[in-house]
């Protein structure tokens, strides 16, 4: 339950107060959400990763081919599909906040605001985590270029 935050005290009256036609009316509104978090299965978050319980990895698994266990040039084509596959996942989560925006001005009734406005949010956010990635990976290049050899 959420409560309204205490009612704060009226500037006075004065040259830069208000009076009592220009006084502020200040709102509270809570939006309640119901949010469902599902468990956490660490048995299948071990396996996707390409790990046993105990942490060592599996033979053939996603660990077993990351860039210690294989030569250099391997290494930097995962690093390569892993960021397009990145820059696909955000291009994706736009693609589908701009089509659920379509979908809410049409007033289809199966896609509400508020999935609306989270799908927008998701999307931003993976564009604004895209666009750090991006200025880090410019900066250590210009860094590179910079040192004296």
């Amino acid at each position: 339950f959420l409560s309204p935050a205490p009612a704060r005290a009226r500037p006075p009256d004065g040259p830069r107060g208000r009076g009592a036609r220009g006084a502020r009316h200040e709102r509270v509104r809570f939006i309640m959400m119901e949010v469902k978090l599902k468990p956490f299965d660490f048995a299948s978050a071990v396996a996707r990763a390409g790990l046993r319980t105990d942490g060592t990895p599996i033979a053939g698994g996603a660990a077993a081919t990351g860039p210690a266990s294989s030569a250099a040039g391997v290494g930097k084509a995962n690093f390569g599909s892993a960021l397009s596959d990145a820059l696909k996942g955000v291009s994706d989560m736009q693609n589908q906040a701009t089509a659920m925006q379509n979908e809410l001005q049409l007033d289809n009734p199966t896609v509400s605001l508020e999935q609306t406005m989270v799908t927008m949010q998701k999307a931003q956010i993976g564009f604004q985590a895209a666009l750090s990635v991006r200025n880090r990976l410019v900066q250590s290049y210009t860094d590179i270029m910079n040192m004296q050899v």
